[in-house]
């Protein structure tokens, strides 16, 4: 096999490893796909300022995120189903950041528990809340979470209700795979993914099944959650929460800098500008190109971080200088975990640092915090 040099091979290689429903779980957006496109592409609109005839020795890409020191301004961000990509997905995830020092944010919609993760994880991660209708539920794993010592609660605020991804619905997605014509023939085709998921453990959404009232089986799961969303989420709604956590909370879900405000008004810690991964509403702003208006707005306030189309380490440098605190990834380490497990999510780690590295270099700094508008062109 080729080797692995950029994120783009581990794309590949997942695409080879995974059933088609799982491949396109990750590798999809909403409706025409307009948004997912536009993150990855508006990054090309943006170019860095190469400098020439600067000591550029004994670089620095260490960062401060709430307080806490990390190898690099770059974390993996809340994505579901990680345990359907291969076995325990989300506890190596977790490992391979305690490990490479970034932070990690555990999904509502994971496969291992909040406890499994915490119990197979040296270091402190962040959970990220989907708000739901049941204050019950919403108490409950704000609970957990904080029984399992998370460093902060990440709140969702942009799935009020579900868009419509095309593909999960052709597919017949669900976890584990329903064992319908479709679904069996996707799986015969990838006969070592099988064989592997045929012996995990966890095979379903671990901080659902048996946490929600009246949820004993996928059957339940499924109608549960998608009753769930709750359209009536309002910033009073947020606003319990943090006082029910208690602790470090984040608002994703920001790509206005009217909302940014607010959230800076009731406390929050940080936000990450975020359209969902183009996986919500289809033909908004990608979150690069939004970015700088936020940051200049509330970043003396709190911190602001992103997520959506990064796949270059020259992302990052654009990121920093644009005003992000730091930068969330979500498909690259699925495609890493797909691909090749937890060493596969450790590889991308290191393509991204080494990416950053060079181009912070080429663009004559020495400290990734000390990036801005001048690097800009």
């Amino acid at each position: 096999m080729n080797k692995i040099l950029e994120i783009n091979d581990l794309k590949r290689l997942a695409k080879k490893k995974l059933p088609k429903m799982f491949y396109d779980y990750i590798d999809t957006g909403s409706y025409a796909g307009i948004t997912y496109e536009s993150n990855e592409e508006d990054f090309k609109k943006i170019k860095l300022k190469q400098r020439v005839g600067i000591n550029i020795k004994n670089r620095d890409l260490s960062t401060y995120i709430l307080g806490k020191k990390y190898a690099l301004p770059l974390g993996l961000a809340p994505a579901g189903m990680g345990g359907m990509m291969y076995p325990n997905g989300e506890i190596l995830v977790a490992q391979a950041c305690s490990n490479m020092n970034i932070p990690y944010i555990l999904s509502t919609m994971s496969i291992c528990s909040i406890e499994q993760v915490a119990e197979n994880s040296k270091n402190s991660f962040w959970f990220q809340l989907y708000v739901m209708k049941d204050k019950e539920f919403v108490k409950n794993i704000i609970n957990r979470a904080r029984n399992a010592k998370c460093g902060a609660l990440v709140v969702t605020m942009d799935l009020p209700l579900l868009a419509q991804r095309h593909n999960d619905i052709r597919n017949g997605l669900s976890a584990p795979p329903k064992l319908g014509l479709n679904q069996i023939f996707q799986l015969i085709k990838k006969p070592e993914w099988c064989l592997k998921m045929i012996f995990a453990k966890n095979k379903t959404f671990g901080n659902i099944l048996g946490h929600a009232k009246g949820v004993e089986d996928l059957a339940s799961i499924v109608s549960w959650t998608n009753e769930q969303f709750d359209q009536e989420l309002t910033w009073d709604y947020v606003k319990w929460i943090k006082k029910l956590w208690g602790g470090p909370i984040i608002i994703k879900g920001i790509l206005d800098v009217d909302d940014a405000v607010k959230a800076s008004n009731i406390g929050a810690d940080g936000i990450i500008v975020s359209n969902h991964g183009g996986r919500q509403l289809d033909g908004t702003t990608s979150t690069i190109l939004a970015l700088n208006n936020i940051s200049k707005k509330v970043g003396s306030n709190l911190e602001v971080y992103i997520d959506g189309g990064f796949r270059y380490g020259a992302d990052l440098i654009k990121a920093k200088a644009l005003g992000a605190n730091a930068i969330f990834v979500g498909r690259p380490y699925l495609y890493g975990l797909s691909a090749k497990g937890s060493d596969g999510v450790k590889k991308i780690i290191e393509i991204f640092r080494k990416e950053a590295d060079i181009a912070l270099a080429l663009c004559g700094e020495t400290n990734i915090n000390k990036l801005s508008k001048k690097n800009i062109l």
